[in-house]
């Protein structure tokens, strides 16, 4: 079968492996789309947040269809259409899929079913390859109990994670305004519901959110990582107002006035992952309708994996890239 590999840190190819087998507690899944992630780019690069070795198959943001299934296995039936979380736990240790063991990008793959989600039919292959990153913005919406038609919510930052905070803020009835650089990205943020968006290289992004806002956001979604924007984020927030902070920003310092925290009466909580709100996700986006189709930019097939790969690191071109497997 074709799959994508990191044969070696910088060094991705297409190329044929072995088939795999399933075990009698295992899925077999036929991989459908998958995304391309900012992590992935940090694991061709070298580097993760856990220890990896190489050659290594990425992919973590995927939809799939069960195509054969484990004679131990309930619950799942060959032609279910599946998502599946990331960070999976076994006797050894806790793995990353796609990152400490082989991902999605391939052809077909082993899965264990205690870790997929059934996809209703309103949720489509396109949808489905965003659950992943969906279900993070998701949580860093719901870590301050969520957000209300009555509610301004401000995300700092407008890559993947920044837009589908956006669109879950959105979802939940909130006004939201994206504060970001890029053309593209301010533009998707209006296409998904937003009311309005901030350029922070035109002028002072604190001034233009608190002429919008008046007294500032109920909710802040730090969602760029970068030291502009998390230097900003305690001042788009208003008097006792909360603030997520989803952006990855490891080993870097930067001076940033924390007596604002306490000065504000502010609420911050750290973000990391989606643990345990899958199935309401996915309930979410079943039952809100809601359109995630700007955020996917552009879709290549399999063998054109090194070309999506080149785009996706390009902001000001592409969002989300996705793969289309089979």
């Amino acid at each position: 079968m074709k799959a994508l590999i990191f044969d070696e840190p910088k060094k991705p190819v297409v190329t044929r492996v072995q088939s795999p087998a399933i075990t009698e507690n295992e899925v077999m899944i036929q991989s459908r789309k998958v995304g391309i992630c900012h992590s992935d780019y940090e694991l061709l690069a070298g580097h993760y947040i856990i220890p990896i070795t190489y050659p290594v198959t990425p992919g973590h943001e995927w939809v799939g269809e069960v195509v054969d299934v484990g004679s131990n296995v309930t619950g799942l039936s060959v032609g279910d259409r599946v998502v599946g979380e990331c960070v999976i736990p076994t006797p050894e240790r806790i793995h990353h899929f796609g990152f400490s063991m082989d991902g999605a990008n391939r052809e077909f793959f082993p899965a264990r079913p205690e870790w997929l989600h059934k996809l209703p039919d309103a949720v489509d292959d396109d949808k489905g390859s965003l659950i992943e990153p969906f279900t993070c913005g998701y949580y860093a919406v719901l870590r301050h109990g969520g957000v209300d038609a009555s509610q301004t919510v401000v995300v700092s930052g407008g890559g993947t994670i920044g837009l589908v905070s956006a669109a879950a803020a959105i979802g939940m009835g909130a006004r939201v305004i994206v504060v970001d650089p890029v053309p593209l990205r301010r533009d998707i943020a209006m296409r998904l519901g937003a009311e309005g968006t901030v350029d922070p290289s035109a002028g002072d992004p604190i001034e233009a959110v608190q002429e919008m806002t008046g007294d500032g956001a109920d909710l802040v979604v730090e969602a760029a990582g970068h030291a502009a924007s998390l230097a900003n984020v305690f001042d788009y927030a208003k008097p006792e107002g909360c603030v997520s902070m989803v952006g990855i920003n490891i080993g870097q310092k930067f001076p940033v006035e924390l007596g604002k925290i306490q000065i504000k009466d502010l609420t911050v909580r750290g973000c990391i992952g989606s643990p345990g709100v899958w199935p309401a996700a996915i309930r979410f986006l079943e039952r809100t309708g809601l359109d995630l189709s700007p955020i996917q930019t552009h879709q290549f097939d399999l063998d054109d994996a090194l070309t999506a790969l080149d785009l996706g690191k390009k902001p000001e071109a592409a969002v989300k890239v996705t793969l289309n497997i089979s």
